[in-house]
């Protein structure tokens, strides 16, 4: 099931690109400068977009290469927008071989998309995850600040569906 072409548009607004202007304006001169503007790019945009990256790459004079490779390094950063569900399911050893992978794969199936992906009304993201810490509940997965545990496959469909 590919979702190669179910991205959300990038929808920034001229304020978050000010905002954005003002936070490189802020750093330029520093020194390891990058770390702090993505950081601070991604609390105004809530992901990093090519669009948000190549702003940044334009001003710095980094190569677009070179920040691309460190936001996808780095775990803190993300290349997708988060959905206004987040939806993370616990793939550690305890939940994994009490099913969780299935209970992944049933919610692939169900919002049509896959793992790290936002659905394109931007209700639901999806993301694993690894031991959240509570492994007497595997299966596990959050929604949000919601958790459930104890999970059956057959359960998933009625959890998204409180969140319609």
């Amino acid at each position: 099931m590919s979702s190669k072409n179910k991205t959300v548009p990038f929808a920034g607004t001229k304020e978050q690109e000010a905002e954005l202007q003002n936070v490189i304006l802020k750093h330029k001169d520093e020194k390891g400068a990058l770390m702090p503007i993505l950081q601070e790019a991604q609390n105004i945009y809530g992901y990093l977009p090519i669009e948000v990256q190549t702003i940044i790459s334009n001003e710095m004079d980094i190569p677009l290469e070179k920040i691309y490779g460190v936001v996808t390094f780095y775990s803190q950063f993300s290349l997708n927008p988060k959905g206004k569900y987040k939806i993370s399911v616990c793939l550690g050893t305890a939940c994994y071989v009490k099913g969780s992978g299935d209970i992944y794969n049933k919610l692939m199936e169900l919002l049509h998309i896959e793992g790290g992906e936002c659905t394109p009304d931007g209700k639901y993201s999806l993301e694993a995850c690894r031991c959240i810490g509570a492994c007497g509940l595997a299966p596990v997965l959050t929604v949000n600040e919601d958790v459930y545990g104890r999970l059956k496959v057959d359960e998933i469909a009625g959890i998204i569906e409180k969140y319609k």
